[in-house]
């Protein structure tokens, strides 16, 4: 999923010119939290969805906000390609929005994935429970 909406995002930033104005404008931002999500769920795989969100949400937000620091040393950093990807260029109160739309549209992804994977579970678990019971020489 990460690298799925990495190359989306890359796509929407070098192809903008071919999509909607509203998709080329606000797409990038959205996949770049949804990005995040995906390294969250990656550093804590264990964690449930909603704090996957909040943490996603958090770091974008401050990331964000990050952008009304302008020093030397930080500002050198956004010039390069992979920073100005990373940490952005400028404030803009539409890009919480886009963060919001991205990280809500990364935890839909996930809940789905994870009911789907649920029941594969719980099959299986009740298969091996059948074997256990059917089986006396493991006990």
């Amino acid at each position: 999923m990460l690298a799925a909406t990495i190359a989306l995002g890359l796509t929407s930033r070098h192809y903008g010119e071919q999509l909607p104005p509203f998709i080329a404008a606000y797409a990038g931002d959205a996949l770049w939290a949804t990005m995040v999500y995906w390294l969250a769920s990656i550093a804590w795989p264990h964690a449930r969805t909603t704090t996957l969100a909040v943490i996603a949400y958090g770091v974008s937000f401050a990331v964000e906000l990050s952008q009304l620091y302008h020093a030397p040393w930080i500002d050198s950093i956004r010039a390069t390609r992979l920073g100005a990807l990373a940490l952005g260029h400028g404030f803009l109160w539409s890009d919480l929005v886009c963060y919001a739309v991205g990280v809500a549209l990364a935890s839909l992804i996930d809940l789905a994935l994870l009911s789907l994977a649920k029941p594969r579970r719980r099959k299986e678990n009740t298969e091996k429970m059948k074997d256990d019971r059917t089986n006396p020489e493991q006990f």
